[in-house]
């Protein structure tokens, strides 16, 4: 693996950890994600049907580490109150809230027929 492509690896890695350590919604998400995956196993879902939970899931922490990445970027460059830094912030944290509700909505409709089918 050339050097690079290898560094950048190492640096995705870094910004991986520092996110679980330091985001306690993302570790919040991700043990949410891992008792549904168990669930959705349990309950013998299809493939796609666990395929559609597995991007649900991969969209709601994607989304909480760019919300991560925004709240830093902004920190770094004011320490005052601004009005552009709290709309940038509210924003960031408003799609978090908007993918977690429809991964919610997605895991209703998986979940709901199988329960009631059992």
């Amino acid at each position: 693996m050339p050097r690079k492509l290898a560094q950048s690896f190492r640096y995705a890695g870094h910004g991986v950890k520092h996110a679980m350590i330091t985001q306690r919604n993302i570790r919040f998400h991700t043990v949410i994600a891992l008792l549904v995956v168990i669930i959705g196993i349990v309950l013998r879902l299809s493939a796609y049907e666990l395929a559609a939970l597995t991007i649900t899931i991969c969209f709601v922490i994607v989304s909480e580490m760019i919300n991560t990445s925004i709240e830093e970027a902004i920190n770094l460059m004011t320490t005052t109150h601004k009005v552009e830094a709290k709309i940038a912030k509210d924003v960031a944290a408003g799609a978090v809230l908007f993918s977690a509700i429809c991964a919610i909505i997605v895991g209703c409709l998986i979940f709901i027929p199988h329960i009631i089918n059992k």
